[in-house]
This record gives structure tokens, C-alpha cells and sequence, in this order.
């Protein structure tokens, strides 16, 4: 299946600012289940591009300014080809993985930065939802991660949020509301403290009927879900704002420990006060035949 994509994104000020460098991470990993075919990245007023790989092995684009203007413009173009992917073979049973996973001392090392948390419950908010979590289990599936992604679907409500950054996962239990993002870091924080190596993941949903008649997040912005590292099956994909695991209509970009981290765009500017007036982004997704 190929795919083109357009993501682009725009920032509008009362009048002419000065920008900072521009962290730009909107170019995928090739890898067996996505293949990058082609790519285009533009930027107006006129920016110099440095390219380098982040920590995590990210495609990382630094664009630096030399003059002023009152908008921003980003545009990434991408041609990919996307392969299905494989649904976990192991099967997680529930009396097993109740307490975490077994990593090997090979892999803790590899995966320490995955395991630590990173939100910090002083109020034992996480503590509590994952004991009433554990307390109906023994309704669920038999696989612990299914189950909890699960569980996050059923107990929140979508939000869709302009706004930038992530909430604390302890509010967005309190408010059993938010972004993608926000499911997405919740179901982190908790696979983490049930001893999983879990990441956030950044990238694009992709509107596949009849399969997509059931998504809960909005179909042309950017998407936010976990990954997971089970032995035997690696990374694997939980989509906890629409129930998906490992599903092909999730289109991966980049990889981190904390959302911040993972950000498409990020940036400072020089202005007068209350110079910015808004952030739009729009991104189209279309199946298309092979390329010549």
C-alpha cells in the first residue's frame, strides 16, 4: 500500500518576528513495515537545513532563520509504502504478567530508559487506577496490555486539544479526558509501573474504510500511541485512544522516552508581546498507485 502525506503546519503573528532554530522531526525510519519512498520538506520564509539523527535514532531537521516575517510555513510531503503489520504472537497470560514482564539482563540494559518513570504520583493516582484495574482483570482478554489499553479507551473521554504539550497522567485520569497524546502518556506511565519498557510514539492515522468507521481521534492531525517491548515480539504498537494494537493504519514517525522529546515541530521566536496568534495544521492522507 502506498501513501502520500501532507503535513503542514503555521504559525501567525500580529506582525514581523524573529526565529529561533526550528526542530523538525516529520521524516520516518525506514524499517520492514514502512519504507519511505519519497520526501519533500518546505519551509517559508526561506530557512538552512541540518540534518542529524536524535538519541533515539530520529530523522532530525534543524532549520535556522536569517530574516524577520509575521507567518511560518511548514510543509513536509512523504510518499511512503506501508507493509501490515504483524500482530503480537505471545500470548501475555494474565497470572503471568500481573506484577510485569521478564527482560532478559541483556535487554534491561538496553530498554533502563523505558522502564524508569517519568511521571512522578504523589497522590497515588496511578497507584489507585492500576489496583481497580487489577481488582477486574480476571474479566479481561488474558493479555494484560490488551486489557489495559483497553481499559484507558473505555474510562476517558476524547479531547481534542490544540494546545501544546501533554497532561500529567494523573489529570487526565482526574478529568477522564483527553488527546491522543494524553492516552497515550497514561498508558505509558502505567505499563511502566507494571514493569513493561514502554515509548511514545509520534506519527499519522490513516483513514482506511471501512476499518476506520470506529476512530476516536480526527483524522488529519498528527497521532500520538505507545509502543511496548514484548520478548519475542519486540516493539509493539498500543493505540489506547481507539483500541488498536499493532494495527497498519498507524503510520510511525519518531520514538522517545517523554512526549517532549517527540514533538513534529518546536521552535522559539523574538517578538513583542502577545505577537502570536495561532497554530494551524492540517494533514491530508491519500493511497496512491506504485510510482514509475
Amino acid at each position: 500500500m502506498y501513501l502520500r502525506i501532507r503535513h503542514a503546519t503555521t504559525y501567525s503573528y500580529a506582525g514581523p518576528v524573529q526565529f529561533g532554530p526550528h526542530r523538525l522531526m516529520l521524516r520516518p525510519r525506514d524499517s520492514f513495515d514502512l519504507r519511505v519512498v519519497d520526501t519533500a520538506l518546505t519551509i517559508s520564509p526561506q530557512a538552512r537545513l541540518r540534518w542529524m539523527h536524535d538519541a533515539y535514532g530520529n530523522s532530525v531537521a534543524i532549520a535556522n532563520f536569517a530574516g524577520v516575517a509575521d507567518k511560518l510555513d511548514i510543509v513536509s510531503e512523504l510518499v511512503i509504502q506501508r507493509f501490515g503489520s504483524a500482530l503480537p504472537r505471545t500470548e501475555i497470560e494474565t497470572t503471568g504478567a500481573i506484577t510485569g514482564v521478564v527482560y532478559s539482563e541483556a535487554e534491561r540494559a538496553v530498554l533502563a530508559p523505558y522502564l524508569d518513570l517519568a511521571a512522578a504520583d504523589p497522590d497515588g493516582v496511578l497507584d489507585q487506577w492500576l489496583a481497580d484495574f487489577r481488582a477486574r482483570i480476571g474479566q479481561g482478554s488474558g493479555h494484560l496490555l490488551r486489557d489495559l489499553a483497553h481499559g484507558i479507551y473505555t474510562s476517558l473521554s476524547y479531547a481534542l486539544r490544540y494546545d501544546e504539550g501533554t497532561q500529567h497522567p494523573a489529570d487526565t485520569i482526574r478529568q477522564a479526558a483527553g488527546s491522543c497524546r494524553d492516552y497515550a502518556w497514561l498508558f505509558i506511565e502505567l505499563a511502566r509501573r507494571m514493569g513493561f519498557a514502554a515509548r511514545f510514539v509520534t506519527g499519522y492515522i490513516h483513514d482506511r474504510s471501512p476499518d476506520a468507521a470506529g476512530l476516536v481521534s480526527a483524522v488529519g492531525l498528527t497521532h500520538a500511541w505507545a509502543d511496548v517491548f514484548i520478548p519475542g515480539d519486540g516493539w509493539v504498537e498500543f493505540d489506547p485512544t481507539n483500541d488498536l494494537v499493532a494495527d497498519r493504519q498507524l503510520l510511525r514517525v519518531a520514538v522517545a522516552r517523554v512526549p517532549e522529546d517527540a514533538s513534529p515541530v518546536s521552535g522559539s521566536f523574538t517578538g513583542l508581546t502577545g505577537s502570536f496568534l495561532g497554530l494551524g495544521v492540517g494533514v491530508s492522507i491519500e493511497m496512491i498507485d506504485a510510482p514509475a
